[in-house]
């Protein structure tokens, strides 16, 4: 009789479900799978993350959930049906247009998040040019180099080009080659305050006096600093003028549940003035179900998000705001000086604010590895490149643990310094993959078939080991021959 084979397969982990189970589970049974699976999250209560979470506090958190809850199934679809929550929409926008000085005429709508908030902008120029410039028939939009992602995806997601525009040595936009890339297909520009990479403020005035030459809207992306910079500027610190003050600013993206405070998903978008606002509304007549009219991106609005954020502005208050502000700037700082004084280390440019970001000086010491290491001390590492660097988003909570942070940070540089070898393992040869021009489209591939994977039917998350994280293997002994050499000649020089 044949031996009965053995079901090797591995277990599923707590919450994995292929199907609705046939009756329902235990509501205690299904809260204790999830705290498992939560279990395995970033550490951001520990402040251990310097992104993905704004925690103000436990008591914000908890009156924020009370708030959400209220609103739980209402729906912002309808605001006729549920007029509550376009009062709490319509105030949000009052509040924050007074904030960054839009005036009375200033309008705008609450959105699912920055990413949202961005598409609308670049939807609503490419609308605003479709009916006022017809001849357009290509349109583009210039942004930094250095500018949010969101832009690239809104410009392939509506068929407008992206033209990225070079930087400065400090890391700001060259308002110069700014100009210069603009051609007879350019419906706005874009700027940041400040950009997510290394924190700086692009110089808004000389965008702003560009786009009013050319007859061009200017869009700043303030969804990091749009709830942060107003305070940090009410209570002494120097800031960049940035926002409606400045004549040719024509929108304004900023997140509420970043340096708000507010729940996730919350942001707004914000125009100057009604001109701008109605190319992002879409109206259909046509359709059975009766006329359909939508502000924004999603059919349905979740309540919980427009009602927590109306009710988290005003817990905060500007006091709280200016005393996060504070906080946030003082703990920045002593992160700053604290690398600066690790030998090898330095920030890039001169960030003013919360949100910067550090590279080597010393050719001795590769970022990724010194990431690698501080992984490994239980620190959530958010990886760049272009330069290669390790970015921080600073909130109150980390105060706490700069100490910690800038002790473990000196152990990794000396540990990188003394073992040249570091750079062949972990993050390090996959970094390496994208900064080669020839490799990029190579890691590309790379990544849309670990996406394909994660989520086909099985939903596999990749496995992110010292192999790179699925890159081909022949590849990776290629750049990790490459770094290998690189270290030789290096130390020969």
């Amino acid at each position: 009789m044949p031996k009965k084979q053995e079901n090797t397969a591995a277990s599923p982990k707590p919450g994995r479900m292929d199907a609705i189970p046939s009756q329902g589970l235990p509501r205690t049974m299904i809260l204790e799978r999830m705290t498992a699976l939560q279990k395995e999250d970033v550490r951001w209560r520990e402040n251990r993350a310097f992104s993905l979470v704004f925690h103000q506090s436990d008591e914000h958190t908890e009156f924020l959930k009370a708030a959400h809850n209220l609103f739980f199934e209402g729906n912002g679809l309808n605001p006729m049906a549920f007029a509550s929550l376009r009062t709490f929409e319509h105030d949000v926008i009052r509040m924050t247009a007074s904030m960054l000085h839009g005036g009375q005429e200033a309008v705008g709508t609450m959105t699912s998040g920055g990413t949202e908030s961005i598409l609308l902008a670049v939807r609503t120029y490419r609308d605003r040019a479709r009916a006022l410039f017809p001849k357009i028939k290509k349109p583009n939009i210039i942004v930094p180099a250095s500018v949010h992602v969101a832009f690239d995806k809104a410009g392939k997601y509506f068929d407008v080009k992206i033209i990225h525009a070079p930087l400065l040595p400090d890391g700001r936009v060259n308002p110069g080659a700014v100009e210069r890339l603009i051609t007879p297909n350019t419906i706005a520009l874009v700027g940041s305050a400040p950009n997510y990479p290394n924190g700086m403020i692009d110089p808004i005035p000389e965008l702003a006096s560009i786009a009013l030459h050319h007859g061009l809207g200017l869009h700043v992306d303030a969804c990091i600093g749009g709830f942060f910079l107003p305070w940090a500027e009410k209570i002494g610190y120097s800031i960049p003028p940035w926002d409606f003050r400045v004549p040719g600013v024509t929108s304004i993206s900023a997140d509420l549940h970043k340096y708000g405070y507010a729940a996730k998903g919350a942001s707004t978008i914000l125009y100057r003035n009604m001109d701008y606002l109605k190319y992002q509304f879409f109206v259909f007549v046509d359709w059975p179900g009766g006329v359909f009219a939508s502000p924004s991106l999603p059919g349905t609005r979740p309540g919980g998000s427009i009602s927590a954020a109306w009710a988290g502005l005003q817990a905060m208050g500007e006091d709280g705001y200016q005393h996060n502000a504070e906080t946030v700037m003082k703990t920045a700082q002593r992160f700053k000086e604290g690398i600066a004084a690790i030998e090898g280390l330095r920030v890039l440019g001169n960030p003013p604010a919360g949100v910067f970001a550090y590279t080597t000086s010393d050719h001795r010491l590769n970022c990724y590895a010194i990431a690698d290491y501080m992984t490994e001390k239980g620190w959530h590492i958010d990886r760049q490149q272009r330069p290669p660097s390790i970015h921080l988003m600073i909130n109150p909570g980390h105060a706490r643990i700069v100490e910690d942070y800038l002790q473990d940070l000196r152990k990794a540089v000396d540990h990188v310094r003394s073992h040249p070898d570091a750079v062949l393992s972990g993050s390090a040869p996959a970094y390496g993959l994208m900064a080669n021009a020839p490799l990029r489209g190579l890691v590309s591939q790379n990544i849309l078939e670990i996406m394909e994977h994660m989520y086909d039917a099985e939903g596999a998350m990749p496995e992110l080991d010292s192999e790179g994280g699925g890159v081909p293997k022949i590849i990776l002994r290629l750049m990790k021959l490459r770094l290998r050499l690189g270290n030789v000649f290096k130390r020969g020089a």
